[in-house]
């Protein structure tokens, strides 16, 4: 039943140089380390395309990622793979109600033989940072979290430190227990790039997945039992700069800010009554993103321009987050992927 009223219709090599074509190597190479990073998730992953593409997409476009899912689907293996994939640092952090700001970013100690505060950095200060369970921390913590996502710096003792580049949180969520949890704030809601929700595996998968963990004779995830070579930091910094140079035309731009228009109940083809439903529509970040994401999108499927797919591929897990419903919507049982799914329907394609 219909939500609305029918509408009218390789060897790691030196990033390129910014503002110049992607050249045909530049293309090639891209692709096979990206195939790379598929291949390494095969190993240890079964299953979970959409999970591994969002993964990979975020990394890609400098972002930073939201899972959400029931408990026992994988979701700290897959950042692991991830973390473990590319030759950096990796953290990993259980939030807890009891969490503090200076177990996340560090604090200053004082030396009593020197008569000095020395800075020490918390965990927070790595390539990649597993959050697990994140709307488990409190207020406070969370807005550390958040200026860390949003300046790629922190402060401690009056001092801004800078984050290593590449930084990436991967934060997970569950979405069953609710004691002792502490909703996102819609301000850091927004400073993830995506939002992915992980399903159950079909009974094929599952299978795949006990056969797996009986020939390796080991439960818990371990890098080292992947085969393929791991991604250098430069290789990252590479593939970041080229998602940047690929082609986005004024065509596509437009498709970009028509579908985040019309979550605000704007745009070429506003969804009537969509008010009753949406109480707070996307921001002009979700804009940026959809462009980011399908520039990477598009290098991953070496291609040096974006098409119109790109963008619809990924406007589930970019929107999802960033739409809220009206208390109406809620009792009566929609979801943003349904509203997304008619503001993807009625958006004329370029």
């Amino acid at each position: 039943m219909a939500l609305f009223p029918p509408q009218p219709t390789i060897p790691a090599q030196s990033a390129p140089t910014a503002g110049t074509g992607l050249s045909a190597e530049d293309i090639n190479h891209a692709g096979e380390l990206a195939q790379r990073l598929r291949a390494r998730f095969a190993q240890a992953l079964v299953g979970q395309e959409n999970l591994r593409e969002s993964l990979i997409v975020t990394l890609i476009a400098s972002g930073h990622i939201l899972i959400e899912s029931v408990p026992g689907l994988a979701k700290t293996t897959a950042a692991q793979i991830l973390a473990s994939s590319v030759s950096g640092s990796f953290k990993r952090v259980q939030c807890t109600p009891d969490l503090m700001p200076s177990d996340l970013v560090g604090t200053q100690v004082f030396n009593f033989s020197t008569q000095q505060f020395t800075t020490q950095i918390g965990p927070i200060h790595a390539n990649f940072v597993l959050l697990d369970e994140i709307n488990r921390s409190n207020a406070k913590t969370q807005s550390a979290m958040l200026e860390a996502m949003a300046e790629g710096a922190t402060t401690i003792g009056g001092d801004k430190i800078i984050l290593p580049r590449p930084f990436m949180v991967i934060a997970t969520q569950n979405p069953i227990e609710e004691e002792g949890t502490f909703n996102l704030p819609e301000a850091q809601m927004d400073r993830f790039m995506i939002k992915t929700i992980m399903t159950y595996p079909t009974a094929q998968e599952e299978e795949q997945m006990l056969s797996m963990l009986t020939q390796r004779r080991n439960d818990t995830f371990n890098p080292d039992m992947i085969q393929d070579e791991a991604l250098s930091i430069n290789d990252i910094e590479f593939l970041r700069t080229a998602a940047r140079r690929v082609h986005v035309s004024d065509a596509i731009m437009k498709y970009a800010v028509d579908i985040t228009a019309t979550t605000r109940g704007a745009g070429t083809h506003p969804i009537a009554n969509l008010s009753n439903l949406v109480r707070l529509g996307a921001s002009p970040r979700a804009s940026i993103t959809l462009i980011r994401i399908a520039q990477a999108a598009a290098l991953m499927a070496k291609r040096d321009y974006v098409i119109p797919e790109d963008v619809k591929a990924f406007a589930h897990e970019i929107l999802r987050h960033r739409i809220m419903l009206t208390f109406e919507a809620l009792a009566d049982g929609v979801t943003t992927d349904q509203i997304i799914d008619q503001i993807v329907q009625v958006v004329p394609v370029p």
